[in-house]
């Protein structure tokens, strides 16, 4: 089998990485460590704590090449992750490693589309720890800029905080903003709504993509049946359903025109994978030919399918024949991500049914042809986030 790594340059365009211990605590001073996300100690365990709040456990999410299934099995401590998840050195030495060019880096501690930072309460101090984080990314990445791609953490509850944040942030050299897939679920307009149009209209001036991290809203309602089903069974249950939620990102996208209304603006829904783009790009086509669509809205003037080939984004990591349907069908909209270190990334354990990114990719590939394998591992994501 021929190893595509050794002939293509290649963009993991969804990775993550472990906040080290002291992301936030470095840009506060002593007296607001305690109610600020730090690390606690507790019962053998780093776990992630704010004004005794626990906001999770590091070892969940770092779970690459680890001989175990979480919960049960984790690193318990900073000393048994691997530094490639938190130290940016280490992260270059084993990108090379892997034959992997450049990456896409997106947060854990503060959600994967920021809300969970409002669980501290205080709008200000919220504030401040998005800015934090966003200082703290643009420092990690600055070793090596071309490589290590930052994505702007964004306050989407509070408009004109956002539009500043993404001028600040934008300016230190971040590559796109990750925005909530489902606003709705934190009490703001849903994602169709006009409301956003601000941040849109000054995103699509930046010639920047919007990305929307699958898992973006609230999930905490749908781990409700862990007690009937098994904690794992659930959440394996709950990863794939949360694929769902970018779907309707990307509806809300076409048919509330945000397509329409700027046609210069990407997006990119990750970690969602590509199987599902076809058969809902089918089913959006027929229900708006059929719908009335352009009754209501003359002035739509393409069809979901053509919108999403215009300006939207998928992203796959572990599918195989739907992976190849999707590139077929949309050539030049599919994204290779291995969403490393997560539970069910690329990167396998001992215990996993994961291979590494380069064995994956050279199979699910090997029959596509040049250059759509170089669309698909680097030229659509070097474009989309502006690396030569």
């Amino acid at each position: 089998m021929t190893d595509l790594f050794d002939q293509h340059r290649v963009i993991d365009v969804d990775t993550h990485l472990t906040e080290p211990p002291d992301t936030w605590t470095r840009s506060f001073p002593a007296s607001k460590h305690n109610i600020v996300p730090h690390i606690e100690r507790i019962d053998g365990a780093d776990v992630w704590m704010a004004d005794g709040e626990r906001l999770g456990a590091p070892g969940y999410y770092s779970m690459a090449g680890w001989d175990g299934i979480m919960p049960q099995s984790t690193p318990r401590t900073f000393d048994e992750i691997a530094p490639a998840m938190f130290d940016p050195a280490a992260r270059l030495a084993f990108m090379d490693a892997e034959g992997i060019d450049a990456q896409v880096l997106y947060p854990n501690v503060g959600g994967f589309g920021n809300g969970y930072f409002l669980r501290l309460g205080d709008r200000e101090l919220v504030a401040q720890c998005v800015r934090a984080y966003n200082d703290f990314l643009t420092d990690w990445c600055s070793i090596a800029p071309e490589r290590l791609l930052a994505i702007t953490a964004i306050p989407f509850w509070d408009l004109d905080l956002a539009i500043d944040e993404i001028e600040r942030c934008l300016g230190n050299g971040h590559r796109a903003i990750n925005f909530c897939n489902q606003p709705a679920d934190y009490g703001q307009p849903p994602l169709a709504h006009k409301h956003w149009d601000p941040i849109w209209a000054r995103v699509q001036e930046a010639g920047v993509p919007v990305n929307f991290h699958v898992g973006g809203g609230s999930m905490g309602t749908q781990f409700t049946d862990t007690a009937e089903m098994g904690w794992m069974t659930n959440f394996a249950k709950v990863s794939s359903l949360i694929f769902l939620d970018n779907m309707r990102s990307v509806a809300d996208l076409i048919f509330g025109g945000i397509c329409h209304r700027f046609p210069d603006l990407k997006f990119v829904s990750v970690e969602s994978g590509v199987g599902w783009i076809p058969g809902a790009m089918e089913t959006f086509d027929w229900q708006w030919r059929n719908g009335g669509v352009r009754d209501e809205h003359p002035e739509y003037e393409l069809l979901p399918s053509e919108y999403f080939e215009r300006q939207i984004y998928g992203c796959f990591w572990f599918e195989e024949q739907v992976a190849r349907n999707a590139i077929e069908r949309f050539p030049n909209n599919i994204l290779f991500e291995t969403d490393y270190p997560h539970p069910t990334c690329q990167h396998p354990g001992p215990r996993t049914a994961a291979q590494r990114p380069r064995e994956y990719a050279s199979r699910v590939l090997a029959d596509v042809d040049e250059k759509t394998i170089e669309n698909v591992l680097w030229r659509t994501a070097a474009s989309l986030y502006g690396i030569a």
